[in-house]
């Protein structure tokens, strides 16, 4: 079809997917104030499988059209890296109004908690101990993502699958100890500011360390399936960018809300 334009641009094929996706995702967010309200997660489970399986079938299409319709040209390529840019930018603001908060209410701690921070009643985590560990872990697995792209650009497949397997074992690592470091918490979200702030923060990092797992297992799927060559690998190069984002997020999180903080 490319033959019969005069330009370079993907024209959209009709598609029943974001109008299923809205669908999915009113009937998640209906399910979900009918579980809040009435404890019934009928309408919430639906919602989730109508969203995955829009999900699923879109990104397919997607696929197909990059790695077998040949539609992702380098004009569509530039303007996808651009959206990506854009994305992150939109995301690192996202966590700067919760940084934002934290510094608010830590370097100007009101009278409800005793001008103190952390207030009395809470014991911070000990940031030499799972905070750590998380940290030697993210930092860890941006080495070993640099080293898959690496490897994709020298042609090196078996090396390329080899460290984003390791690269995703280490995401798995790292949310399983974030899960028991909340189980194990000493305060809970409604402790004051600092609850509020350190779990809203954190637990939107860990979505994204969980979102990120996906996209590069993903990732590896398709490299399994040969969708990636070292001139032609833009998704992958997105998944990139998106883990080192992550990583440098959670290095100003243990800095400030763990160690700084404590």
């Amino acid at each position: 079809m490319m033959n019969h334009y005069n330009h370079s641009y993907h024209l959209v094929d009709f598609s029943p997917w974001p109008l299923t996706s809205s669908i999915g995702v009113m009937t998640l967010v209906t399910g979900l104030m009918k579980w809040f309200h009435n404890f019934n997660m009928n309408l919430l489970i639906m919602g989730y499988i109508i969203t995955i399986m829009s999900m699923y079938q879109w990104w397919r299409d997607v696929t197909r059209e990059s790695t077998f319709q040949g539609k992702h040209t380098i004009s569509v390529t530039k303007g996808l890296k651009w959206g990506m840019i854009l994305f992150i930018i939109s995301e690192i603001f996202f966590f700067l109004s919760f940084f934002w908060a934290f510094f608010h209410s830590s370097l100007s701690p009101n009278i409800e908690i005793n001008y103190n921070w952390p207030p009395l009643s809470i014991i911070p985590f000990n940031p030499l101990q799972i905070p750590l560990l998380n940290t030697i872990i993210l930092i860890s697995s941006g080495i070993t993502v640099t080293w898959a792209h690496h490897n994709l650009m020298k042609n090196k497949l078996i090396q390329m699958k080899q460290s984003l397997f390791l690269t995703i074992i280490l995401g798995i690592y790292f949310t399983l100890l974030q899960t028991y470091e909340y189980l194990e918490a000493p305060f809970t979200i409604a402790d004051s500011i600092y609850g509020s702030t350190f779990f809203l923060t954190t637990g939107f990092h860990g979505l994204h360390v969980i979102i990120g797992t996906l996209f590069l297992f993903i990732c590896l799927m398709r490299h399994i399936f040969n969708h990636f060559s070292k001139n032609h690998h833009f998704g992958f190069e997105a998944a990139v960018w998106y883990w080192h984002f992550v990583d440098v997020v959670w290095l100003f999180l243990y800095i400030f809300i763990y160690w700084w903080s404590n």
